[in-house]
C-alpha cells in the first residue's frame, strides 16, 4: 500500500549520497507505521489543534475536470506556542497560504512532502512566530483532475445524455483530494459553501442550501461532520418530494421511479427517532447517483447518496435507505475517532437498521435481517478476506494498509451481532435502548474510541448489582479482536430462514428431475429470502450436476432471469461463474458492467480472477471500463485480479 520498493536503494545511495535521502523522505517506502498520534492514516496534528469552521469557495471546472477556490480554516490551538500545522493532501495543487487576522492576511511558508501511495501527502504550514490562541488561515488550490474523492462523467455517461456530472465520495480518507484538511474522523467542523457551477446545472452539497442562482449556490452545514462526510455533486437534477423533510433528487429520466421506490423514507425517520432520539440535520433527501457511484449507500449529511442499483421496483431494497437513515445517529453524530474502530459507525448502524425493520415489519423480519447479514459476513470471510484473515478481526490494525483495504463486511455485520448479542444479555430491547439513547445523547458531536463505549456500558448496567455477573460473561477480547465469526450467534426467530434453507438444499443436492417433481416449487419465496436462497445456495462446499441446464431451469422458476433486483442478478452471475458456463460471459461482463458497487463488482471479478480460462477476459473487461469507476473500485478491483502493480 504505502509505496514501491526500490530494489537499488543501497547502489544508489552510494551515488547520490544526500539527495537521495532528501527524496526517501518525501516518498515513503512500504513500512509498518502510524502518522500521527490520534489516526494511522492521517498525518493532521490534530492532537496540538483543530480545525472548527471552514468556508469553501469552489469553482467547478467541467472542461479541466477541477475544482479551484480557496479553503478557510478556523483553527482552535490545544497546544500553546505552536510552530508548525500539518494538514492531509492528495494531488492538490497549492498555490498559496496566508494566516487571516483583522489586520489582514499574512503569506505562510509552507511545503508538502512525504507521499505515500494511495495515502497521500502531508501539507507542513510554518507559522512566523510561535502561536497561541486561535487561528485562520486561508488556502489557495486546485484539485487534480485524478482527485480520487472526484468521479467525473461525460454526458454520454448520464441518462440525459446533455450535461455533465459530478459527484464526490470522501470516505474514508479521501477528503484529502479535494481540500487541504485534517483528515481523520477524530476532527469535526462546522462548513459553509460558495458553489460556482455551470448556469444549466444543480449544484447540491452535504449542507442546507441556503441561497441559489443561476450558476452560483450557497451551503451552510451548522452541525459538525468529519472530513470525510464532505459531498458536492453537480449535474442535471430535479427532485420530488417524498416526505415532511425529505425530496429525492435524480435525473429527470428517474425520478418517478426513485419517489416510488423510496416512498417509506418518512416512517424509516420516524422510527428511528423513536430508537435514538430526535434527528438534528433539518433534512434528510436522498440523491440516485450514476452507475459508478461505488456503494449502496454513503450518509452524506443533509443528503444521503444511494446507488440506483436499489430500484428494484418492489421497495424490497428500500432497507439500505433505513441504513443511511440510522447513520444519522451512528456515525455521522457520535463518529469513530479513527477508522481502526469503524465498527462503531457500521455495526450501530445495521443495529438500528434492524431495530426499524423490526418495528415496521415484525421481530421476525428484523431476525430475518440478521441471519442474511450472517450469511453475506460468512462470505464475505470466505471470499474477500480468505488472503487477509487479520481483517476480519472487529477492531483492525491500520498501521500496514489503508482504510479501502480494510473495507470489507465485518465491521457491518460483525459489530451489529455484538451489539444484539449484549442486548440479549443485558435484558432485552427494554433495557438496551435507554441505554443506547443515551449513549447517542453523551457522545453526540463527538468521536469515540471502542473503550468509550465500554466503558459507558459497564457505568450504565452496573447500577443494578444484578448485571454485575452478566457483564463477567462478554468476552472483549474474542469479540474485539478475535478473527472469523462472531464468538456467539444469538438466538435469531429461523422461521423464515428455513424455507430460504430447504430451496437451497433442494437445488444443491437433486437432480433436475427430483427438483421439477419438487412441492417445494409451489412455495413463494419473498424477495428478501430469494436473495437468502441464492447466496445459501452459493454456500454450498458441492451443487450436483451444475449444468447449464440446470442453472437455466433454475433461473425460469424463480424468474432471476429477467428481475430488476440486483441483489438476485449479482448472485444468479456467480453461479454461471460457479457453473463455469463460458457461454454466459458476456451476461456476466454486462452486470459487471452495469454498475460498479463494490459489494457486487468486487466478487465477480474475484471469481473470474479464480477461473483461468476467464480470468484474461476479466482482465481485459476491467482495462477498458476501469476509468469509469471512482478511484477506490479501480483500486480494490485490480487487487482483486491479481494485477494492482500494473493496472
Amino acid at each position: 500500500l504505502y509505496g514501491k520498493r526500490y530494489s537499488k536503494l543501497k547502489l544508489t545511495l552510494k551515488l547520490v549520497g544526500v539527495v537521495v535521502l532528501l527524496l526517501t523522505l518525501s516518498y515513503r517506502p512500504v513500512t509498518t507505521m502510524r502518522l500521527s498520534p490520534l489516526d494511522p492514516s492521517s498525518y493532521a496534528n490534530a492532537h496540538e489543534l483543530i480545525i472548527r469552521h471552514v468556508d469553501l469557495d469552489w469553482t467547478v471546472n467541467f472542461d479541466k475536470s477541477t475544482i479551484s477556490g480557496t479553503a478557510t480554516l478556523q483553527f482552535k490551538l490545544l497546544k500553546q506556542d505552536l510552530t508548525e500545522i500539518f494538514l492531509d493532501v492528495s494531488d492538490i495543487n497549492v498555490s498559496s497560504v496566508e494566516a487571516k487576522s483583522s489586520a489582514g492576511e499574512v503569506p505562510l511558508d509552507w511545503d508538502i512532502g512525504g507521499t505515500i501511495e494511495n495515502i497521500g501527502s502531508k501539507l507542513t504550514i510554518y507559522l512566523p512566530t510561535k502561536t497561541s490562541g486561535d487561528l485562520t488561515v486561508v488556502i489557495s488550490y486546485e484539485t487534480s483532475p485524478k482527485a480520487s474523492a472526484l468521479q467525473w462523467l461525460t454526458p454520454e455517461q448520464t441518462f440525459g445524455k446533455k450535461h455533465p456530472y459530478l459527484f464526490s465520495q470522501c470516505q474514508a480518507i479521501h477528503a484529502r483530494s479535494i481540500l487541504p484538511c485534517q483528515d481523520t474522523p477524530a476532527v469535526k467542523f462546522t462548513y459553509n459553501a460558495t458553489l460556482r457551477h455551470p448556469k444549466e446545472v444543480t449544484g447540491l452539497m452535504s449542507a442546507i442550501k441556503v441561497d441559489s442562482e443561476p450558476g452560483v449556490s450557497t451551503f451552510r452545514q451548522k452541525t459538525p461532520i468529519p472530513s470525510y462526510l464532505l459531498a458536492i455533486v453537480v449535474g442535471a437534477l430535479v427532485s420530488k418530494p417524498i416526505g415532511p423533510i425529505s425530496a429525492v433528487w435524480a435525473e429527470q429520466e428517474q425520478i418517478e421511479e426513485a419517489a416510488e421506490e423510496f416512498s417509506q423514507t418518512a416512517d424509516f425517520i420516524a422510527k428511528a427517532e423513536e430508537i435514538c432520539g430526535p434527528y438534528v440535520w433539518e433534512r434528510y433527501d436522498l440523491l440516485v447517483m450514476p452507475p459508478s457511484f461505488p456503494f449502496g449507500g454513503m450518509e452524506n449529511p443533509c443528503l444521503t447518496f444511494v446507488t440506483p442499483t436499489l430500484l428494484a421496483g418492489d421497495k424490497s431494497l428500500a432497507t439500505v435507505v433505513a441504513h443511511e437513515i440510522a447513520h444519522s445517529w451512528t456515525g455521522n453524530l457520535v463518529t469513530n475517532r479513527n477508522f481502526e474502530h469503524f465498527w462503531l459507525n457500521e455495526g450501530f448502524t445495521v443495529f438500528v437498521e434492524g431495530k426499524i425493520v423490526g418495528r415496521l415489519s415484525g421481530n421476525a423480519s428484523r431476525d430475518f435481517h440478521a441471519l442474511h447479514g450472517l450469511s453475506e459476513l460468512s462470505d464475505c470471510i470466505k471470499t474477500q478476506l480468505a488472503d487477509t484473515p487479520e481483517l476480519t478481526k472487529l477492531v483492525v490494525d491500520l498501521s500496514e494498509c489503508g482504510p479501502d483495504d480494510a473495507f470489507s463486511t465485518v465491521p457491518y455485520i460483525k459489530g451489529s451481532t455484538f451489539l444484539r448479542y449484549l442486548e440479549d444479555l443485558l435484558g432485552g430491547p427494554d433495557k438496551f435502548e435507554p441505554f443506547f439513547r443515551a449513549y447517542l445523547n453523551r457522545f453526540k458531536f463527538q468521536s469515540v474510541m471502542t473503550d468509550d463505549f465500554k466503558q459507558m456500558l459497564y457505568e450504565w448496567f452496573r447500577e443494578d448489582p444484578k448485571n454485575e455477573v452478566l457483564l463477567e460473561r462478554i468476552n472483549w477480547d474474542r469479540w474485539l479482536y478475535g478473527e472469523g465469526m462472531p464468538p456467539v450467534i444469538p438466538s435469531y426467530d429461523r422461521t423464515m430462514l428455513e424455507a430460504c434453507l430447504a430451496h437451497a438444499s433442494l437445488w444443491a443436492e437433486n437432480d433436475l428431475d427430483t427438483i421439477r417433481a419438487s412441492p417445494l416449487l409451489n412455495q413463494t419465496l419473498v424477495s428478501v429470502q430469494q436473495i437468502e436462497f441464492l447466496a445459501q445456495l452459493l454456500e454450498k462446499k458441492t451443487i450436483v450436476d451444475l449444468t447449464a441446464e440446470k442453472v437455466a431451469l433454475l433461473g425460469e422458476t424463480y424468474g432471476f432471469t429477467t428481475t430488476k433486483n440486483a441483489e438476485l442478478r449479482f448472485r444468479f452471475v456467480r453461479l454461471y461463474i460457479r457453473a463455469r458456463l463460458m457461454g454466459k460471459m458476456d451476461e456476466i461482463l454486462a452486470f459487471a458492467n452495469s454498475n460498479f458497487r463494490m459489494k457486487f463488482v468486487r466478487p465477480v471479478y474475484k471469481e473470474l480472477a479464480g477461473w483461468p480460462q476467464a480470468r484474461p477476459i476479466a482482465i481485459d473487461n476491467y482495462n477498458r471500463v476501469k476509468d469509469q469507476m471512482m478511484t477506490v473500485c479501480a483500486y480494490t478491483v485490480a487487487k482483486d485480479l491479481g494485477i494492482s502493480d500494473i493496472a
